[in-house]
């Protein structure tokens, strides 16, 4: 069955990139860039992600495994416009997805297609239109939405993932584009609930994977007395 799915790397206080870069000189020497690429190191240094990119070499682990797994059970993409506009040229004429790709935007143009399986679809009437549309070629494999954090959370906010899996990164950034924020539009006394279902260690990034479980009411519990949680009003 389809799942609509995220993962994202993040550092152990939660950024998953540096401050948002301002449009002020080059993208790869701010900030945000340095904490991108800090958590996102495990990657770029795994085999199955070289192999993607059309690289040689990599280290061939457990890491390189997850990403191997990834790949093969997505069978379209969600992604926002700025990440979309940031990977055209690198991802070059074979981009790394080999599956439709559906990308949330304002601005509309013309549907791209690319070597190796990859098309670029925009979509400018929501998030929500994506997400349908990418499973109507899924053919049975999940719907992944590739990123970045804005767009995760845009899916999340209108219930729409089914599993969400962390790299988390044992590096502290301090500050930074953060995944969880205020844009979930939380009331004061409600929470996404999460159900772990997959923990995997290694040195380099520990993997959790979740079934997001939607929002749910924050209660007390008893507090020890033994009566139960009690919903809050």
């Amino acid at each position: 069955m389809t799942k609509v799915t995220a993962q994202l790397s993040v550092s152990a206080d939660g950024f998953y990139a540096g401050p948002l870069f301002d449009g002020d000189g080059d993208w790869m020497d701010s900030a945000e860039s340095a904490g991108f690429f800090r958590v996102t190191r495990w990657v770029t240094e795994a085999s199955a992600w070289r192999e993607r990119q059309g690289f040689a070499g990599g280290e061939q682990d457990t890491n390189s495994e997850v990403i191997a797994e990834t790949f093969e059970a997505a069978g379209a993409y969600v992604m926002g416009r700025r990440m979309a506009d940031g990977g055209e040229v690198p991802w070059g004429d074979e981009p790394p997805f080999r599956a439709p790709v559906f990308v949330v935007t304002h601005r509309p143009r013309e549907r791209l297609l690319r070597q190796g399986g990859t098309s670029f679809t925009f979509v400018t009437d929501g998030v929500a239109s994506a997400v349908e549309q990418a499973r109507a070629v899924a053919g049975g494999k999940n719907v992944a939405v590739a990123g970045g954090g804005s767009l995760v959370r845009q899916v999340i906010k209108a219930g729409l993932l089914d599993e969400l899996e962390l790299h988390v990164v044992p590096v502290v950034l301090g500050t930074g584009l953060r995944l969880f924020n205020a844009d979930l539009d939380l009331a004061e006394k409600e929470a996404i609930e999460l159900t772990p279902t997959r923990v995997i260690h290694t040195p380099q990034v520990t993997h959790i994977r979740y079934a997001v479980n939607g929002r749910a009411p924050l209660v007390l519990d008893d507090r020890g007395s033994g009566g139960g949680p009690t919903v809050t009003r």
